[in-house]
């Protein structure tokens, strides 16, 4: 058994001195920062603090069939040099895709005993799939992910209006969760190189796509009961029908990603397509309506979408670059350094990494300090300073948007059930909807 010591310890919603008794892999108790104890005692240094474990349910491992670009060694052990010590695996771009039983056994068999934290699985809900979506749902996976336009990859096709309101209504019968890339093809443009220069890439993904896809899951949701999440939100026009969803009780969540929050168009250099996502990446006025839909609670959490690929792929042209950022590992630092920036503790970002995510995978033992709770945790140190390095990163490719940023903090430790995490642990587990 080990007791942690720390002067600032993360416990229901705020910091306060504690003894966080572990035993057996699980927080036994929580005691006064004095308190005697038989434990061997790990004292949190002074000026770090002790958080749980970060939640991190939108994670592109790509192994099997597309390892190159990551795979369950490296991006577990970036997830736990980040702090993270859960990540859901999302059912795209590996080869097979997760969209059968047989497909979830081969990526389980590839992250079986590789893995440094927690691993889930999302399953896919494509053409293909619908109408036996429930086998699946029973082998454990935490939700069903689909696009309604193109996913970027050939084995992972979009659905239709009319497949999408069937996916809510299957979902709905089985009281699954529904995960949603939410942009219309119809207000998308349609092109082929686009050249080096951002705003036209910009152009060709407005917010409209973002807000009438949207609207198209409250109204299936509203109408079924199901339980829907808009993934990696990034245009906040959207946040108005949203918060009048939530209010009028459908059953909707919402994340956005850390390179929203961070980043903004008008830095974005020419040539620089590290920074192609899908969404893409807006304006600052809209980054400030995002943070402000954070703090309001109509977004429920930040999630990396880590969506790593090889450099070759990243060309210069926007048009043709892989659209994906890898930030597994830095993105808990991205989010506290501009949290800083706007004047922002740490307490008003931590529930956006821990809590939040927690609730939307279905964890009541992940993501908080208590009684019960597995012994994840990390040793953060908010105020040191570093220049992200991607050439040292865990990420299996050195090509990420962070690069040569001037981050605060850093994460000094990270534990797994009471133990260590070290270059060559292994002991995550694959984990299954409780």
């Amino acid at each position: 058994m080990t007791a942690f010591r720390a002067e600032r310890a993360w416990i229901d919603g705020a910091f306060r001195p504690a003894t966080v008794v572990v035993r057996d892999g699980r927080i036994a108790d929580v005691l006064s920062l004095d308190a005697d104890t038989d434990q061997d005692v790990h004292v949190v240094p002074d000026g770090h603090v002790l958080l749980p474990g970060l939640v991190d349910t939108h994670v592109h491992v790509n192994e099997p069939g597309r390892t190159e670009w990551e795979g369950f060694a490296s991006a577990t052990r970036a997830a736990a040099l980040g702090g993270v010590t859960t990540i859901i695996d999302m059912p795209l771009n590996s080869i097979p895709a997760t969209t059968t039983v047989e497909a979830l056994d081969v990526k389980r068999a590839s992250a079986e005993g590789r893995v440094a934290v927690d691993v889930g699985f999302w399953g896919g809900a494509v053409p293909d799939s619908l109408g036996s979506l429930d086998a699946l749902h029973e082998r454990g996976v935490f939700g069903f992910k689909c696009f309604t336009a193109p996913s970027g990859v050939d084995e992972f096709p979009h659905l239709e209006p009319a497949q999408l309101r069937r996916a809510i209504e299957e979902v709905a019968a089985v009281d699954a969760l529904l995960i949603v890339h939410a942009e219309d093809p119809d207000h998308l443009v349609a092109h082929g190189a686009l050249g080096g220069h951002y705003g036209d890439f910009l152009a060709t993904r407005p917010p409209a796509a973002e807000e009438s896809a949207i609207a198209r899951v409250v109204d299936g949701a509203r109408a079924t009961g199901a339980r829907v999440h808009v993934l990696h939100l990034s245009d906040a026009g959207a946040l108005p029908m949203i918060r009048a969803a939530k209010d009028d009780g459908v059953r909707i969540t919402v994340e956005t990603c850390p390179h929203y929050l961070a980043f903004e168009a008008s830095t974005i250099p020419d040539g620089a397509t590290e920074f192609k996502c899908c969404p893409p990446i807006r304006d600052d006025a809209n980054r400030d309506a995002l943070w402000q839909g954070l703090l309001d609670g109509t977004i429920d959490m930040v999630v990396s979408d880590h969506s790593p690929s090889t450099a070759d792929l990243k060309v210069d042209d926007w048009g043709l670059a892989w659209g994906g950022i890898a930030g597994l590992q830095v993105g808990f630092r991205a989010v506290w350094t501009e949290a800083l920036r706007r004047g922002l503790g740490l307490e008003d970002v931590l529930p956006w990494f821990t809590t939040g995510p927690a609730a939307l995978a279905g964890f009541a033992d992940r993501g908080r300090i208590a009684p019960g709770a597995l012994a994840h945790f990390a040793v953060f140190d908010p105020t040191a300073t570093e220049v992200i390095d991607v050439a040292g990163l865990a990420h299996r490719n050195p090509v990420s948007a962070y690069a040569g940023l001037e981050a605060r903090g850093r994460v000094t430790e990270t534990w797994l059930r009471g133990e260590p995490v070290t270059a060559t642990s292994v002991a995550g587990e694959l984990v299954t909807r409780g």
